[in-house]
């Protein structure tokens, strides 16, 4: 799959890239991806809801009244369940949401992410984006130069670039990671996905293999 390589005025610089078909190009799996992003936001929640039983609410331990000659119910203490400022029966206790994906799982819903991605172009390459400093507007101006500003957008780098990332992170919709970082949550909550070209070489056999 060719994708053309843009500046960052938004025009075409004359070269293309290479996708892969084995990432960008598979019949995407619906489950594997459901499961990945599932165990994403597991991994966010806490977990740390709890409510107090009987034996850890405040309140005197003394029997209300004999068991038994009374007429009415058997009642035990002031912490009863059943009695205003109890405890409380089968309540919530702290534990983890974590989920355990296989690695080739997890791998397979983020190629799956990405092919759907590939699918919708909503996939961008432009050169690579270099700020002495951080400079939010001329981040934007490229954003808008690209047709992305307005939408969600992820900006996938080869490596961290502290002023890039600086310069978008008080931009609403527009998140900067590096291609290490990226998960399939992320490819398929945003609308568009801007590589840098380093970010796409990476993908390329020769890379690939250089790294290895």
């Amino acid at each position: 799959m060719q994708v053309d390589v843009l500046n960052i005025e938004g025009k075409k610089t004359g070269r293309t890239v290479e996708l892969p078909e084995d990432i960008f190009g598979i019949e995407p799996n619906d489950h594997v991806i459901y499961l990945a992003v599932k165990q994403y936001l597991a991994a966010g929640r806490a977990g740390t809801h709890k409510v107090k039983t009987r034996a850890e609410v405040k309140g005197s331990s003394r029997k209300l009244h004999k068991q038994k000659g009374t007429g009415g119910a058997r009642k035990g203490n002031i912490r009863n369940p059943l009695y205003k400022g109890g405890g409380t029966i089968f309540g919530p206790k702290p534990h983890k949401y974590d989920l355990k994906i296989n690695r080739k799982v997890k791998d397979l819903a983020k190629i799956s992410a990405l092919s759907y991605k590939a699918k919708d172009a909503a996939i961008v390459v432009v050169e690579d984006i270099n700020f002495d400093a951080p400079k939010t507007k001329q981040a934007v101006g490229i954003l808008s130069s690209l047709n992305v500003a307005d939408k969600k957008t992820i900006i996938v780098l080869s490596e961290y670039n502290d002023s890039l990332y600086l310069s978008t992170r008080n931009v609403p919709n527009i998140t900067t990671t590096m291609l290490a970082d990226v998960n399939t949550y992320d490819i398929m909550n945003a609308d568009v996905l801007v590589f840098t070209e380093s970010a796409v070489n990476i993908f390329s056999d020769d890379q690939i293999v250089a790294e290895a």
